[in-house]
């Protein structure tokens, strides 16, 4: 390969890995996240998602636990649309099928997947205790997704396996291929119990902190109980051999109680602007 083509290629891929970024709503955030194409990241989600219910004990919307958890995802997604379609972000929610589920699951833990897949175990509800509780896990959540993190993780899984591979995935062309399913399963594993599983980057966990307290409190949710809930799941995550699921890769020790009372006020402002009292 002589000289220019190799200059003409570097250029090109530089070029892609900019047209690839994009900025996080709300915290600004650049991150990388072109390499596979929102609507490629829905359908991977959405199989997983269903796959899971399918083979889960899922808790009816009829009983006070389901309830609880249908009922402030759908009115922290109100409130998260609305500011997204008020800024002129409403193309993060296009395709987006919200779906909020609670499964018989002694488990600590809750998650999102991209396009609004909410799942919320039956084992951390007496630490949320109550429907702000439930608003402090269901904002956290939904940010994940909101932000897109599991695109921008499985974009630079794919980044990691070379050009190649990626300009597939770019193009559409290796959507189902065996490479991107095994990265897709690795990032989209259910819950972060699957070996091997991309978990989410400290970075990504702390954005979700922040996000997470805005999204309740432009929901009516005071975000102060975001502090009294993660104390609490500290103190459950007290003397075992593994913290809980949802603490895998974020512990919820003092410096993460503490980095969350310095956002507090940003989260209190929005608070108050949405009618909080």
């Amino acid at each position: 390969m002589n000289t220019f083509k190799k200059i003409f290629i570097a250029l090109v891929g530089i070029g892609f890995v900019i047209l690839s970024c994009q900025r996080v709503p709300i915290t600004g955030r650049k991150q990388f996240v072109g390499l596979v194409s929102s609507d490629q990241m829905l359908q991977l989600s959405f199989a997983q998602y269903d796959g899971f219910m399918d083979t889960s004990k899922v808790v009816s919307t009829r009983q006070k636990e389901g309830a609880m958890v249908a009922r402030v995802g759908s009115r922290i997604k109100k409130a998260v649309e609305d500011y997204l379609i008020a800024n002129n972000y409403s193309e993060v929610i296009d395709g987006y099928q919200w779906q909020f589920n609670t499964v018989e699951n002694d488990q600590l833990n809750a998650w999102c997947m991209p396009g609004g897949k909410v799942c919320f175990y039956t084992g951390i509800l007496p630490i949320c205790q109550n429907d702000e509780g439930i608003a402090v896990v269901m904002g956290h959540e939904i940010a994940h997704a909101i932000a897109e993190h599991g695109r921008e993780r499985m974009s630079r899984a794919m980044a990691a396996n070379g050009i190649t591979q990626v300009g597939a995935v770019a193009a559409g062309i290796a959507t189902k291929s065996e490479d991107v399913m095994q990265v897709a399963g690795q990032v989209l594993g259910i819950g972060t119990q699957v070996g091997g599983v991309l978990p989410n980057s400290r970075k990504q966990e702390s954005e979700a902190d922040n996000l997470g307290l805005i999204f309740m409190a432009m929901a009516g949710y005071n975000p102060q109980e975001g502090v009294a809930f993660w104390q609490r799941m500290q103190k459950a995550g007290e003397g075992s051999q593994k913290p809980p699921l949802i603490l895998s890769t974020h512990p919820a020790d003092d410096q993460r109680i503490a980095d969350m009372e310095k956002m507090m006020p940003k989260a209190m402002k929005y608070y108050y602007a949405y009618g909080g009292q």
